[in-house]
């Protein structure tokens, strides 16, 4: 069976997912959304970033899209800056009878005891009234901090802290929005980003905290963050951007789930533009890496490295856009709803083997 299926945005995420839904034999691309006219018309081939032409083109017309009745929408459109739109879009996309994976909003991967019952209950309805299911994922949030520490979790005699960490160099990471933005790296070190807004960690990544407590079944007395900035001590150049002496270029935070007085759960990132930044801090393994450790009996310590034409941070964005639509037929098969990682089955990059 083939699954007939919609791209929703072409950007970083989205033109990774597009080759993603080309390459899998299982997959039938039937259309493109794209939000600017300079797009509209153009092959998914090219914007794909392939040297062939697929015979299917972009558009900026979302209702013919819609009409098209496919089995499926891959959601990768920017969400960090618009939450309440992108939420909208995907109840529009469920009311009509269309299953949705997407790597935004991250709240969503797991919004139980993060959001308020009356803010998820419309998303819940929507899928319902339409029989369609909603994923939202990626690599974090997503399989590096929801299946990779609960696969380890299974081989534990007893656990005394679970801590999911993202050890990365940024100065390479294409998205200029998120990183100055919204992360808020070149600006003063005493105005707070978007993302050190309080409450917006805990919205953002309390949801990784609060599915690996529901999956290991522990009932947690509060979730908190904590978050340390430094500055550059040269000046660097982040893409287009100089990054001056003195402003924001190392952010260490982390998200707690705590329990009797002790954080049992940790969710922590700690983000340079330089390697030689902040040198106390938590280092990685090669480039870059996700790390999973487990103390308890045994302890475990997983070191991930990635890497995609020889960098670390195109490859996590290489493995959001594989995660999502390596879903794809699970989730068209599973019950209505929104449905977390612990609601699919194994999933798999089926036929991708040359």
């Amino acid at each position: 069976m083939k699954y007939r299926v919609v791209q929703w945005s072409t950007g970083n995420v989205g033109r990774r997912t597009l080759r993603n839904i080309i390459a899998r034999p299982e997959l039938d691309l039937v259309g493109v959304w794209v939000s600017s006219d300079a797009k509209a018309g153009k092959d998914a081939g090219e914007l794909a970033g392939l040297d062939r032409e697929i015979g299917v083109t972009a558009t900026t017309d979302a209702q013919a899209l819609i009409a098209l009745k496919p089995d499926c929408i891959v959601h990768t459109a920017m969400a960090d800056d618009r939450l309440m739109e992108a939420v909208e879009d995907l109840k529009m996309f469920l009311r009509a009878g269309i299953n949705v994976v997407s790597s935004s909003p991250v709240f969503l991967q797991f919004p139980y005891g993060t959001l308020p019952d009356e803010a998820i209950a419309p998303i819940v309805e929507a899928a319902n009234e339409g029989g369609a299911s909603l994923w939202v994922n990626g690599i974090d949030p997503g399989w590096a901090n929801d299946w990779l520490p609960l696969l380890l979790s299974s081989g534990s005699e007893r656990i005394d802290a679970v801590i999911c960490s993202e050890i990365m160099d940024y100065s390479t990471y294409d998205n200029p929005k998120v990183l100055f933005d919204i992360m808020g790296f070149g600006s003063k070190l005493e105005d707070l980003p978007m993302l050190l807004q309080p409450g917006i960690l805990t919205l953002a990544w309390g949801s990784v905290i609060r599915q690996l407590a529901s999956a290991l079944d522990i009932e947690l007395d509060s979730v908190t963050q904590h978050f340390e900035r430094l500055p550059a001590t040269e000046e660097l150049v982040v893409g287009k951007r100089t990054i001056e002496v003195g402003t924001a270029a190392a952010l260490r935070f982390q998200v707690h789930g705590v329990r009797a007085g002790r954080e049992i759960l940790t969710l922590e990132h700690v983000t340079r533009l330089h390697p030689a930044l902040a040198p106390d801090w938590p280092q990685p393994a090669g480039k870059g890496c996700y790390r999973v450790e487990i103390k308890g009996d045994p302890d475990y310590l997983l070191d991930l490295q990635l890497y995609s034409n020889g960098d670390h941070a195109e490859a996590g964005v290489v493995g959001t856009a594989a995660r999502l639509v390596s879903a794809i037929p699970a989730l068209v098969q599973a019950r209505p709803g929104l449905l977390t990682a612990m609601d699919l089955p194994l999933t798999t990059g089926r036929g991708l083997v040359s």
